[in-house]
């Protein structure tokens, strides 16, 4: 009896005791925002000490997994960097660096030059009195090169100056425009490229979505451009609310920033849901109100309607964001969840807030489909 010869393979299949059938698919990872977003911008999110010390595990796991930027919330201030005049604390800021470097995260410096958060002796005398222009402009240069030069070639992009402009688009006169005069500015961008010729410099600025201030963010740019100052972006902050800014305003705004032919960020994302607490539509941090009953209606939690509502909402502001996606390089939270939200205590002290796409324990709310949805609709 002839028996057939069988092929190499054949045998070799047969003795490892394999089959011709398809292996089993492998279920796709669930969907995290960086993925999402992968084809359009960077995803980043504002973090604590808490977060990028490792003392908050739950959240520092929650920013590698969904994050790939990240932006300080406080600790390159100038009040916690250089809180004395010979006095400077790095221990924070090289934890926040670190941590994005050990997650290969594009890392944002948060900010340089800004009216809060900056010690009163910045601008003073032994004696107390006002500095002089020359005086104001080396202690600028000495904090910038300091900081900066600190961690050149590891902070990829700075916050230059922060919310030098009024509502109305003029120069909001604070201690360094009327010490310095209005090219405090350029100087602040020429020192910080000084001190890092390669990192991505930046303007950054809340209420853009509001024509006067808009145009003035307009101007601040164009002079800048104009002078050949390395600005590379101008970040929009986008603490917004249910009703404010319109999708029109948002389209508006995002058109007008990419015909300057720099980069768009949306530097601060956060949606308030709780009652309007004062007339003005903005993030100006000297304002503080009262606590009311009226003012806090969700503290035992946020019923399901509004969860919606706020689920819709970011959908229709990333679905903007989404269609200009060629001129927006990132989309930063302000912040990671809700427990860690600034809103709890802006501009109503003790508020309970849910801004943000994750709850008090860290899990996704229904916005945060909302948002995954957005590129696969």
């Amino acid at each position: 009896m002839n028996i057939p010869t069988l092929s190499l393979l054949t045998l070799l299949l047969l003795s490892t005791g394999c089959t011709n059938e398809a292996p089993a698919p492998t279920p796709d990872p669930a969907p995290t925002l960086q993925n999402a977003f992968a084809d359009a911008f960077l995803i980043g999110a504002a973090l604590n000490d808490r977060q990028f010390s490792g003392a908050d595990a739950q959240g520092a796991a929650l920013v590698a997994e969904q994050f790939n930027t990240i932006t300080p919330e406080n600790v390159l201030k100038w009040g916690l960097v250089h809180p004395e005049p010979d006095q400077y604390d790095f221990a924070a800021p090289d934890q926040y660096v670190a941590f994005g470097e050990e997650h290969g995260m594009f890392i944002i410096g948060h900010t340089l030059v800004w009216h809060h958060q900056t010690p009163d002796w910045v601008f003073e005398d032994a004696e107390g009195n006002p500095l002089t222009r020359d005086a104001l402009l080396a202690r600028m240069r000495d904090h910038i090169h300091t900081v900066v030069g600190r961690y050149q070639g590891r902070i990829d992009g700075w916050d230059v100056v922060n919310e030098a402009l009024n509502d109305d688009g003029s120069m909001r006169e604070t201690p360094w425009y009327t010490i310095i005069g209005p090219d405090y500015l350029e100087h602040a961008f020429r020192f910080a490229h000084e001190a890092d010729p390669d990192a991505e410099l930046y303007y950054n600025d809340y209420a853009l979505e509001n024509t006067p201030k808009r145009a003035g963010a307009v101007r601040l740019v164009q002079s800048l451009l104009d002078a050949g100052v390395p600005i590379a972006g101008l970040g929009t902050q986008n603490h917004v609310m249910m009703d404010w800014p319109t999708l029109g305003q948002f389209d508006t705004t995002l058109t007008t920033f990419a015909d300057l032919g720099v980069q768009v960020m949306i530097t601060e994302v956060d949606v308030n849901v709780l009652p309007h607490a004062w007339e003005h539509r903005g993030a100006d941090l000297s304002v503080q109100v009262a606590l009311q009953d009226s003012l806090d209606p969700y503290r035992a939690g946020l019923p399901d309607s509004v969860q919606q509502a706020l689920a819709q909402r970011y959908a229709d502001l990333f679905g903007v964001y989404y269609r200009h996606r060629d001129a927006v390089s990132r989309v930063t939270f302000w912040g990671v969840d809700d427990a860690d939200s600034w809103l709890n205590g802006w501009p109503v002290p003790g508020r309970t807030s849910y801004p943000l796409l994750f709850d008090r324990a860290g899990q996704p709310k229904p916005a945060y489909d909302a948002v995954i949805a957005v590129p696969h609709p």
